[in-house]
């Protein structure tokens, strides 16, 4: 019986399959005297480099993938999933429990390891395809993406009755707010919370906002903060603002630094609403005001109840939905040009990690940067609830609510 023949290599395969083509193609071109002697050498030894680095050059990948694969699934695997949530188990009273149960974090020990595991399986269904050593959508490379002035010039002639006006950069003085609680008197530290807030500060600049941070500060504190920055002069030169809140939270509102289930700290979303609203911030009047919130809505998943809505200090007419002015010359909806994008259904949590931070705002961000120069920032939004129909281990969906612009708003970054 015939000795088997030993396997050929596939990189010297290779190797002799590109040097016949060009062999032959050189000589092609000798013939035709498209080519002389000394222009044929200068060629043909950029050939063998080429063709002699390919070897190493497929080495170097695969002993490259090996290593990326594995620092991957380490750095992942040592990553521990933290509920961004303060909801105290309600069916647990024992006073022992005090340092546990003020902190959905978890509600026993064998509870939280297997939702770390879950976790861990998550963060890998619910982003986009993993870069070689970390998450994509917190890679530090992946940079913002700019709108063209073709396009910008284009959209804004050819769809002007459709799209919010936006500023150009010249004049222009944007501004965002971000109020981020890490630390809390009752509840747990939100771990990851200062990757979100680095990661969204950077973003929120890079579009062209000034942005104005406020760290672990009470309900009463927050609210105030509001009223300063929606009276900051500066709105009557922007075209829009973000506000931007990341903190525990309940199925009411934003909980500040002092929350506790005996004694609650929440702002509420209509206070957010109310402050912003065009009887109390007339510069952002017809313009857009986007509202962010990173944080849980509770853990039942049943479904959410609308608040009451309360009375209106001005003169507001319910069958023509408008707040009249004293002067009796011009009228305008009292709530208009807002959309809030949320990091949970009501009554359902949020997740993050140490590392990465949250999913929802790592999602938002990835997004933000890859689609926010060609889609207006609601199909941005729907882009992101995408990216989490498919999570099968730890379900969160982002929510798009109380939605009342009238226009399309691009943010065309880099005009």
């Amino acid at each position: 019986m015939a000795d088997k023949q030993p396997k050929e290599d596939p990189v010297n395969k290779v190797k002799s399959m590109a040097r016949n083509l060009l062999d032959n193609i050189f000589d092609d071109l000798m013939e035709n005297n498209v080519l002389n002697g000394a222009e044929l050498q200068r060629l043909g030894d950029g050939v063998n480099l080429l063709v002699k680095g390919t070897e190493n050059l497929a080495e170097n990948l695969a002993e490259k993938s090996q290593m990326a694969s594995k620092i991957f699934m380490e750095r992942l695997f040592k990553e521990q999933l933290s509920l961004d949530s303060h909801t105290e188990n309600e069916n647990d009273e024992s006073e022992n429990n005090e340092s546990s149960s003020s902190s959905t974090e978890s509600n026993d020990e064998s509870e939280e390891n297997s939702d770390e595991e879950k976790a861990e399986s998550a963060m890998a269904l619910a982003l986009p395809p993993p870069a070689p050593q970390e998450i994509q959508a917190s890679e530090t490379n992946h940079e913002l993406k700019l709108c063209s002035y073709d396009y910008f010039h284009r959209m804004k002639t050819t769809k002007a009755d459709e799209i919010y006006p936006v500023m150009e950069q010249k004049g222009r003085t944007r501004l965002a707010l971000i109020i981020c609680n890490k630390e809390f008197k009752h509840l747990s530290y939100r771990e990851g919370s200062k990757v979100d807030l680095k990661g969204m500060k950077e973003l929120l600049e890079n579009l062209g906002y000034s942005v104005v941070v406020k760290e672990d500060i009470t309900a009463l504190e927050m609210e105030a903060v509001l009223w300063e920055f929606a009276a900051r002069p500066e709105h009557q030169s922007s075209d829009s603002t973000i506000l931007v809140f990341m903190s525990h939270g309940t199925l009411e509102g934003i909980c500040g630094t002092l929350h506790q289930k005996q004694k609650p700290d929440i702002l509420h979303d209509d206070t957010i609403f109310q402050i912003f609203n065009n009887r109390n911030c007339q510069y952002l009047r017809d313009k857009p005001k986007v509202i962010i919130m990173q944080a849980c809505r509770g853990s039942t998943g049943a479904t959410w109840v609308a608040d009451t809505e309360g009375a209106s200090a001005c003169r507001y007419d319910h069958t023509f939905q408008c707040c009249f002015w004293s002067d009796a010359v011009t009228k305008t909806h009292v709530e208009k040009d807002f959309i809030a994008f949320k990091s949970s259904t009501p009554h359902n949590i949020s997740w993050r990690t140490g590392t990465f931070g949250s999913l929802f705002i790592s999602q938002l961000i990835y997004h933000l940067k890859e689609y926010s120069w060609c889609y207006h920032l609601e199909e941005v939004f729907r882009k992101v609830q995408h990216s989490f129909e498919n999570v099968e281990v730890l379900a969160q969906m982002p929510t798009i609510e109380r939605v009342s612009m009238t226009r399309y708003f691009y943010l065309f970054p880099g005009i």
